[in-house]
């Protein structure tokens, strides 16, 4: 009869291994459905009745059209699109898959032919992993990756090696920005070499794997916002949440950790506000920490990243508010990328607590939340 640390194993074998199973059906179908929908935009784009009605505003139309539903962004549906074209062969595997030839409105047989014939002028053929494999091993997110390499014998080396490495998303990028293909080509013991590549990988996680914003996006299951920083990060964000709201002269708390995706990268905006008198969003970037210059580029990039995909028609230019503190300096500072100086000065600064108010509460707070922490490490610290 099998001991209880006999059970213990038994119940996490099961748990892991159908979790990974599991996953990977969601990946496979994520990978089917991208590429089943870039195939229709491109056929569309080529022989639609109407397509000259719609031309270059194809794709935006169609993301206006799909706005309710997550994961149908204009880069997104661009990125269907080139992954249909990048991957033709993939046709072979949903052919094939008994789960998809029960869905009889795909109209799966007819995908074949012109998908095989682009397949058979590929020079890659020969050397890329078969369809199987890609779809098996790699998620919609490392095929985005991995579009972004042009050279075909260069994307085959990353397509086998990160097969026969189980790389994930991560590793995939990290062996990509080390020059991993360019390295192995200058080498004098190239196995030697990705050999060791592949020691210095770790498995990937499933709680990664389900983590990744297009499987949540695709799934439907909300996603989880997680905080990266400290405790004392996480307690000040809290507090300067609640301060912004008591001040009760215009902001509206909209997210927190809000995520924004851009090129496959995702960053996240520590919180966002609505300011309903001025009609702008004002982001916040808390780093406990002194002020580096790459903040203030950082908070560019979101302030662009909004004015361009979020702001709606009546909506004022964004603001950002950059906070940094340390123990021995707090820093505050607003930034006003597209946003006149002087405009700035007297409408906005009207209406939003000033630097310097914001700089006494950081600092006040951060002695107190500190204390707090240290009091409650000591009380359960055996």
């Amino acid at each position: 009869m099998s001991n209880f640390n006999q059970l213990i194993a038994t119940i996490e074998t099961i748990n892991t291994t159908l979790r990974r199973v599991a996953v990977g059906s969601v990946n496979r179908m994520h990978t089917y459905r991208n590429w089943l929908i870039g195939r229709h935009i491109v056929e569309y784009e080529q022989s639609g009745s109407d397509r000259a009605e719609y031309g270059v505003n194809l794709i935006p139309r169609l993301s206006g059209r799909f706005k309710n539903i997550r994961g149908f962004s204009e880069r997104n549906l661009q990125l269907f699109r080139e992954f249909y074209r990048e991957y033709p062969q993939i046709s072979q595997v949903i052919i094939n898959d008994p789960s998809m030839q029960r869905n009889t409105e795909f109209k799966i047989p007819q995908l074949v032919t012109a998908e095989l014939q682009s397949t058979e002028n590929r020079e890659f053929t020969d050397i890329s992993p078969t369809p199987e494999l890609l779809v098996r091993h790699f998620s919609f997110t490392h095929f985005v990756e991995l579009m972004r390499i042009q050279e075909p014998l260069k994307r085959a080396f990353y397509e086998i090696e990160g097969i026969k490495g189980n790389w994930s998303v991560p590793q995939l990028k990290r062996q990509i920005e080390s020059l991993l293909y360019e390295r192995t080509g200058m080498s004098k013991n190239q196995s030697a070499l990705v050999e060791t590549a592949h020691e210095q990988n770790q498995p990937e996680s499933i709680d990664a794997m389900i983590r990744d914003p297009y499987i949540l996006e695709f799934s439907g299951l909300p996603e989880r916002s997680h905080y990266s920083e400290n405790d004392l990060e996480t307690a000040l964000l809290a507090h300067i949440q609640s301060f912004l709201l008591e001040l009760g002269n215009g902001f509206c708390f909209a997210a927190r950790q809000k995520r924004i995706t851009l090129d496959n990268e995702h960053d996240r905006i520590d919180l966002v506000f609505y300011h309903r008198i001025l009609r702008c969003h004002v982001l916040i970037d808390l780093k406990v920490r002194k002020f580096r210059q790459g903040d203030a580029g950082q908070m560019n990039f979101y302030l662009n990243y909004f004015r361009e995909n979020v702001m709606t028609e009546g909506d004022n230019p964004p603001v950002g508010l950059i906070l940094c503190t340390d123990r021995d300096e707090t820093r505050v500072k607003y930034a006003t990328t597209g946003i006149d100086n002087q405009m700035f000065v007297s409408k906005y600064l009207t209406a939003l607590p000033s630097e310097e108010m914001i700089r006494r509460f950081l600092e006040d707070d951060r002695g107190r939340t500190e204390h707090v922490l240290r009091e409650r490490q000591a009380k359960y610290t055996p």
